[in-house]
């Protein structure tokens, strides 16, 4: 039987080219890859230049190539043989196998931040690179080295992930990054999460934007250690690409939260204990896979990811571009911070 029959689309893609899969039990992800991204994650774990990234990317289980599948047209006879056409250009494409950073998450809600000043590679056409100078000078890739690629943020009352696309990370400006920031991130207007509600007639933009203002948010006390949390690892991913000698084009940092309070607490307190997310894979066999039974672990991940135009060139230094983008995350990362803080504290009790 072909790997595709095994396969079924992401659900949760907010960012990047479209076709990639998961596995049916949702842990794995299949992304049909470039060569040069194939030659990434094959060299990430033996090459000394990306040592120091290895603990920023996803886990790498191999590539998948479909060159054949069933025939589904042609029922097969008792006993016949197995009746197998040739897969399309499209599905020999060979494909990545990567762990699904949000697999172990109820309800992740998922950022995809494109790092970098340059959005072109060396082998870019003249018509391509000009192109590209003129969507960094328009975004806010040029000046702050990121643009927000696409979340979605789960609205609780519904149950539904609120997916905000493409172009408002292209259309907003480098003043509206905060904003962005906050919208990604939203404070909880009460101390308990919404009860679920009955299935609304408003239109999709219309639900949106109520979700992200009445439905979203985690609560002061579980959001701001996920963000004071968060921005530490980002700063280690700074110091980890500040001693990589690489160009990067078209990579992004994937952040990854949980909505759900309950596991988003559990996951804090997982924290605190010292969890170790290897012991995520024990005992597999005797857990129930369900959406609701989901293993405990980090309330939060952040990975890099997408390095199909990634390679290391010795002595040529980091990549300012790159750095600049992740300097301009951890500052909007403490201006959300003050912000949380703020709200707590105005909404505090008086002593």
């Amino acid at each position: 039987m072909s790997a595709a029959a095994h396969t079924i689309p992401l659900a949760s893609q907010v960012g990047g080219h479209p076709g990639v899969m998961t596995s049916e039990d949702g842990s794995l992800l299949i992304k049909p890859a470039l060569a040069a991204e194939v030659a990434f994650y094959q060299s990430v774990t033996t090459d000394p230049g990306f040592a120091p990234l290895r603990p920023f990317v996803p886990k790498f289980y191999g590539t998948l190539r479909l060159e054949g599948k069933l025939d589904e047209s042609q029922p097969q006879a008792d006993g016949g043989p197995i009746k197998v056409v040739q897969a399309s250009a499209e599905q020999e494409k060979e494909s990545l196998v990567l762990e699904n950073l949000s697999h172990t998450f109820l309800k992740p809600n998922i950022l995809d931040v494109k790092l970098g000043t340059v959005l072109y590679d060396d082998g870019a056409s003249e018509e391509k690179r000009a192109r590209m100078e003129k969507t960094a000078r328009e975004t806010t890739s040029l000046e702050t080295g990121v643009r927000l690629t696409g979340f979605q943020v789960y609205d609780l009352a519904t149950g539904k992930a609120v997916n905000t696309p493409k172009s408002y990370g292209k259309s907003i400006k480098p003043s509206d990054l905060p904003h962005g920031i906050a919208r990604y991130f939203p404070l909880a207007s009460a101390d308990t999460p919404p009860k679920p509600s009955a299935p609304s007639s408003e239109s999709e933009s219309e639900s949106a934007d109520a979700a992200l203002s009445q439905g979203t948010g985690l609560s002061a006390d579980i959001l701001l250690p996920v963000l004071e949390s968060l921005r530490e690892d980002i700063a280690e991913i700074r110091a980890a690409l500040a001693e990589v000698h690489m160009r990067m084009v078209g990579g992004s940092l994937l952040i990854i939260y949980e909505a759900d309070w309950e596991r988003a607490r559990e996951g804090l307190k997982w924290l605190e204990e010292g969890g170790d997310e290897e012991d995520e894979d024990e005992d597999d066999d005797d857990e129930d896979e369900s959406e609701e039974k989901k293993r405990v672990g980090p309330p939060y991940l952040v990975k890099l990811i997408d390095f199909a135009h990634t390679k290391i060139v010795p002595g040529i230094g980091p990549d300012e571009g790159v750095l600049k983008g992740v300097d301009t995350v951890l500052s909007l990362l403490d201006g959300r911070i003050e912000q949380v803080k703020a709200a707590a504290s105005e909404s505090a009790p008086a002593s």
